[in-house]
């Protein structure tokens, strides 16, 4: 049986970064726990002090399939490439000559959101591959495909 994961980022802004995540892969904001008509309303419920309320972020897989990802607040930022990244399948059931159009597409779509593109990949792994590498707002890589 296969065992359930999470992915978790570190973040400057859990809130921001978790909702960009949101957008780029269709993903919701966690609800509160069954029982509770809000976040708040959990926190007032367990004691959470205010100054720690917007510390960590999640979103989760409005489908069920893929894994939560939390965003928790950290007080460094990033100063080396991702040892682990995302990639996003945007081109998913596209003819592989339609992917790189698609992939373009979403790059801009991606950068009005607060991404980068660091670097396109065409035929690295031989005729027809594609890929671009993006930044997240708070500079984690990540690749669309």
């Amino acid at each position: 049986m296969a065992v359930p994961v999470q992915v978790t980022f570190d973040a400057a802004d859990p809130e921001a970064l978790g909702r960009f995540w949101g957008e780029v892969l269709g993903y919701v904001e966690q609800p509160p726990p069954e029982g509770y008509a809000s976040w708040d309303a959990f926190l007032d419920s367990i004691g959470a002090p205010p100054e720690d309320r917007d510390s960590t972020y999640a979103v989760i897989d409005p489908d069920g399939v893929g894994p939560r990802l939390l965003f928790q607040r950290v007080p460094e930022g990033k100063t080396a490439k991702n040892r682990v990244h995302l990639d996003v399948d945007v081109g998913a059931g596209l003819d592989r000559a339609d992917r790189p159009a698609r992939c373009r597409q979403r790059v801009a779509e991606l950068e009005r959101l607060g991404a980068t593109q660091l670097r396109v990949f065409e035929g690295e792994e031989g005729p027809g591959s594609f890929w671009i590498v993006m930044a997240d707002p708070e500079g984690n890589e990540f690749c669309l495909q």
